[in-house]
């Protein structure tokens, strides 16, 4: 019997008896994150409705890959069935894309994502963090070297080298290449376009205006780490979107990375660290709200209540901007979105990231800023709330895994017939866009924003 089939048969029989055992037994782990949160292990009744929503059980078809899995395998963890050092229950944490689509799946309301993060903190410090994560970890806690990373990547972008070594590299080392060329900014607009758009250039469509009584709303940006290091026109676009749409958009200096990496990969030390940060530049910029381009950090944002919550200090001042912190998508849904003027004649389809959809609940405000562009032909993408294996880092440290939850999205894609795949977050770009190019296919990726901004007389 190999030893993955024996922890599956010892899964199973946890499970059953997880059916029918009393609650109660002693916890092996008091004081850590995953005791902490462990309330949240009541919740699941093990109905299975989040099995075919886990990409990593659909593909891998191993109930320990499931949420309802891990799950189990956190209780045996907590009661001490379980050493934290344990291999291949390692492994099977690591495995999961923390993608949270188990949560919209759920009727029990479980808690999934904050369990995965405190179940991950908890074992970090026995079993350690990968090293590729470490490494990547460590630059992106350190503004210095995050700076000259992302430097050092757009000068190698500017280069065209990427596109030319992701067709001729080995697998392993193209992937890379081709993310890195996928955020090379598109041209949406065709010069017929901008000649023939109405109204002319003299007389261009004024912004929306709040009531003569009322103040704009104060907006500012979280400009984010690779958002502004790779992705810099998407942050352009955003700031005269919003203006576009009525907002007075402030910057904020002195922000940082906003620590989701470091979260889910169990180094909530380095989360709050970055948490801090942040808070401390955001309450400085006197904004309502903040606007948020990357799904992943949105999500995270909204998340520094609860990651600071028993910290008497910045509990309350968290938990501030939480509520403060909103999806691009929403702002400009709330407010019309103002409908372009300038067509934009591509054929588009609608990848929701699944921190934008599953974590923040943000389904319909995108397709309210699609639907604004005018000449957009949006198709529906099937099993559009399937994870494309992005996940942070995900496709560095798990990239088998992460290539076979991608290949069902190219395929779908591909079926769609859509030139452009819109997405809001950048690891999705990053990721859709290397498979596309690495696939020979002719779509590109292009985030909401950007079309949107194409279409308003200001635009690029």
């Amino acid at each position: 019997m190999t030893d993955t089939t024996h922890h599956r048969e010892t899964t199973d029989s946890a499970r059953r008896q997880a059916l029918t055992a009393p609650r109660g037994r002693a916890c092996a782990l008091p004081d850590t994150p995953l005791a902490l949160a462990s309330a949240g292990l009541d919740a699941c009744v093990h109905c299975g409705f989040c099995l075919q929503a886990c990409p990593t059980y659909v593909n891998l078809e191993d109930e320990n890959d499931s949420p309802r899995g891990r799950l189990v395998l956190m209780r045996r963890l907590l009661e001490g069935d379980i050493p934290l050092d344990d291999p291949t229950t390692g492994q099977h944490m690591d495995r999961c894309l923390g993608c949270r689509a188990c949560e919209t799946a759920c009727p029990s309301g479980v808690p999934y994502g904050d369990l995965l993060e405190a179940t991950r903190a908890t074992m970090a410090p026995v079993r350690g963090i990968p090293i590729v994560a470490r490494m990547v970890l460590a630059v992106f806690r350190n503004p210095v070297l995050l700076r000259l990373a992302l430097v050092s990547a757009r000068a190698f972008r500017a280069t065209r080298l990427p596109h030319l070594l992701a067709r001729v590299l080995p697998s392993r080392l193209a992937f890379p290449m081709a993310m890195l060329a996928s955020t090379t900014p598109a041209r949406l607009r065709t010069p017929v376009a901008a000649r023939t758009a109405a109204p002319a250039a003299s007389t261009p469509i004024a912004p929306t205006t709040p009531p003569a009584d009322a103040p704009p709303v104060r907006a500012t940006c979280l400009t984010g780490c690779v958002m502004s290091g790779l992705f810099a026109h998407v942050n352009a676009a955003t700031t005269r979107v919003l203006t576009h749409n009525g907002f007075a958009v402030h910057e904020t200096p002195r922000q940082g990375c906003c620590g989701a990496l470091h979260a889910h990969a169990g180094d909530l030390d380095s989360a709050r660290a970055l948490a801090r940060i942040n808070i401390a530049a955001f309450e400085q910029s006197g904004s309502d709200v903040i606007a948020v381009n990357s799904a992943g950090c949105g999500a995270m944002l909204k998340q520094y209540g609860h990651l600071l919550h028993d910290d008497p200090a910045w509990a309350t001042r968290a938990a501030r901007i939480s509520a403060a912190t909103r999806d691009v998508s929403e702002l400009l849904a709330g407010a019309g979105p103002v409908p372009g003027t300038i067509p934009v004649a591509l054929r588009v389809t609608h990848d929701p990231p699944c921190h934008q959809m599953h974590a923040q609940r943000v389904v319909a405000p995108p397709l309210a800023v699609l639907r604004a562009v005018p000449g957009l032909v949006l198709v529906p993408l099937e099993d559009a709330d399937q994870c494309c294996g992005s996940a942070g880092i995900y496709n560095l440290v798990e990239p088998d895994t992460s290539d076979a939850v991608l290949a069902p999205k190219l395929a779908r894609i591909a079926d769609s017939g859509a030139a452009w795949v819109a997405t809001g977050n950048p690891g999705c770009m990053m990721q859709i866009g290397a498979g596309l190019l690495r696939s020979g296919s002719g779509a590109r990726v292009v985030h909401p924003v950007e079309l949107l901004d194409a279409s308003y007389p200001s635009g690029r």
